[in-house]
């Protein structure tokens, strides 16, 4: 084997952030507010009833990786978009994927949607209807406020959970 031998099975392009990262609750570092032993995140999470929700804090604390933990540990299927990159077709096939999981298979989906604040009013109204009739369970990300940077329907759906900067 040489140096430029790329074919290995130990080539890995993860960045170190990703190697790094918890892979369950026992090894997730701070916001012991939201995920302590007891807590109402962690229950729904432990029997596999969470409902919709947004992760909302500054960036780096540990949203993405609360859901990834989430998409692990849950018996779900989980579907991650980004809404910077994404828009209403990319919810759309979401959606419809999940509801033929729902009944082909009984399966649940979880939809996380990072960066949700980006989403615009047409582009949010679009997850409304799967939101309320249960088809995904929402998880959405946002560095921004979402009583102000989302629209009202989309929030009053969700328990939002505020994350804190990580003191260490």
């Amino acid at each position: 084997m040489d140096l430029f031998d790329l074919n290995n099975n130990e080539y890995d392009a993860k960045p170190l952030a990703d190697k790094m990262r918890p892979n369950n609750l026992d090894e997730f570092i701070g916001q012991q507010h939201i995920v302590a032993p007891g807590s109402l995140l962690r229950r729904a999470i432990s029997l596999d009833r969470l409902g919709s929700c947004i992760f909302w804090g500054p960036p780096g604390c540990g949203k993405t990786t609360l859901a990834n933990i989430i998409a692990s540990t849950t018996h779900g299927n989980f579907v991650k978009l980004n809404a910077v990159q994404s828009g209403v077709a990319d919810v759309k096939k979401a959606v419809e994927d999940a509801r033929n999981a729902l009944k082909l298979y009984g399966k649940k989906t979880y939809l996380l949607l990072d960066e949700c604040h980006r989403f615009n009013k047409t582009q949010s109204d679009s997850l409304l209807p799967a939101i309320e009739q249960g088809t995904i369970i929402f998880i959405g990300s946002t560095t921004e406020n979402p009583y102000a940077s989302m629209t009202p329907a989309i929030v009053s759906r969700c328990r939002v959970f505020e994350f804190r900067r990580l003191s260490e």
